[in-house]
Order: structure tokens, then sequence, then C-alpha cells
């Protein structure tokens, strides 16, 4: 199989499993913190906290940005194969190409960061680098091979991953608060949910007890009552249903 085909190949298996993968990232964190534990001292820092929340919370808004002004039939959460019913290229489309992986990898980055451990922020920012760049590689081909001369036009002008305000056009269409409370709610709740992880394994390892990160059970019981009453209405209401999107 030639280079093109495989990177294309494996894009397309990552692609398929891209919501599912990142979630053996916890016991990789689990190991970096019972074989190299930093010092709590660090792991406390004011900055470090501030810096890995915002971090995270950048990725979120990049997200809920992106959601809140595509149609439907892009952008979405399929997993079985390649969709994309346009090709979005206003809005956060014009300053790159992929916001929401570079929305993924920040929300990551930040969870890197809150463990205040350099190798594990060092296999991160490896692991999202192979993993994503097989898979922005499948998408484009895909993209290429549909929209052909639009899309090179398009990927010509604007960068992969790191923004570029240059060629910045206003979104075709307004953002959707609706659209992004109905399809973004997972992300917030997986985000809550791994700096939970991470505090529970220092407490445990620190303390050898998990009583002293008592605070995210608090965090986490309303995140996934939120999460289960938000699927409810979504699957019962109209509420947040919003033409085209």
């Amino acid at each position: 199989m030639a280079l093109i085909e495989e990177f294309e190949s494996s894009g397309n298996w990552l692609f398929k499993y891209r919501t599912w993968l990142p979630i053996f990232l916890f016991p990789v964190f689990a190991l970096f913190f019972f074989f190299d534990t930093p010092h709590p001292e660090l792991l406390q820092s004011t900055p470090v906290l501030l810096l890995a929340f915002s971090t995270s919370f950048l990725g979120l808004a990049i997200r809920w940005i992106t959601i809140g002004t595509v149609p439907r039939g892009t952008s979405g959460k399929n997993t079985s194969q390649q969709v994309a019913d346009s090709l979005n290229t206003s809005g956060i489309y014009s300053t790159l190409r992929h916001p929401l992986y570079l929305g993924n990898f920040l929300i990551w980055f930040g969870i890197a960061l809150y463990t205040a451990h350099l190798y594990l922020v060092l296999f991160t920012l490896l692991f999202f680098w192979l993993y994503y760049e097989r898979i922005m590689f499948a998408e484009e081909s895909f993209l290429r091979k549909k929209y052909g001369q639009a899309y090179l036009d398009w990927s010509l002008r604007t960068p992969a991953f790191i923004p570029s305000f240059k060629n910045y056009r206003k979104s075709e269409l307004n953002f959707s608060t609706k659209n992004v409370v109905k399809r973004e709610s997972h992300a917030l709740v997986n985000a809550i949910f791994s700096f939970a992880f991470i505090d529970l394994i220092q407490s445990y390892i620190l303390h050898e007890s998990w009583v002293n990160a008592w605070v995210w059970y608090y965090v986490l019981g309303a995140s996934v009552l939120f999460f289960f009453l938000l699927r409810i209405i979504i699957k019962k209401t109209s509420w947040l249903n919003v033409a085209g999107r």
C-alpha cells in the first residue's frame, strides 16, 4: 500500500473511533502519576491551575463558536463515514480548516497542564499531533474528492490548524445558542470529568484518600444530572431544534 493510501486508511479508522480513542489517555495519566508524581506545591500552584483551566476553556469556546455557526450535515459527530453536505468556508472556517480538532487539542492540553507533569504534557502533544495528522489527512482527502477546485481554493488561503485572520469572512449563519446547547453538552461534561479524574488520582497518590477531592463529587454530580436532563429535553421536546441546524 502506498504511503498516501496508508495515511488515508489509518486516518479513516481513527476518524471512526475518534470519540473513544482519547479515553485511553486516562490510564496513561494514572500510570505517569503512580511512577513519577510531581511536587505537591506545583500541583496546587495558582498559575498552573489558571493556565490549565483557561486553555481547556479556550478549546471549549472554539468548539462552541464552530458548532454555533454551521449548518446541518457538517461538523457532526458521525462515526460511520465522512459526511459534509456543504463546504464551510466562512466564520471560523475562514481562519482555519479544522477548528473542532484545534478545540479538542486545547481541551486535552489544558487537562495535561493540570497534571503539572512535564512528560505528560509532552506525551499529550505527541499523541494529538500523530492522532489528528492522520484524521485531518483523511478528512481533507474526502473533501478534495467531493468539492474539487472549491476545496483547493479554500485550502490555499486557509491554514489547517493554526488560525490566521488575514482572510476572515463573517459567518453566513448567525450564532445559535440552542444548537450549541443541543450538540456540545458532552464536550463540557467530558472536560469536567477529565479534570475530576486527574484531581482524584492526585488526591489518592498524595494523601492516600479520595476525600481531599470532595468538591469534585458535587461538580461531577451536577454535571451528570445536567447532561441527562438535557438528553431528555432533546429527545422528548423540540425546544432546542433550529431549522437547518
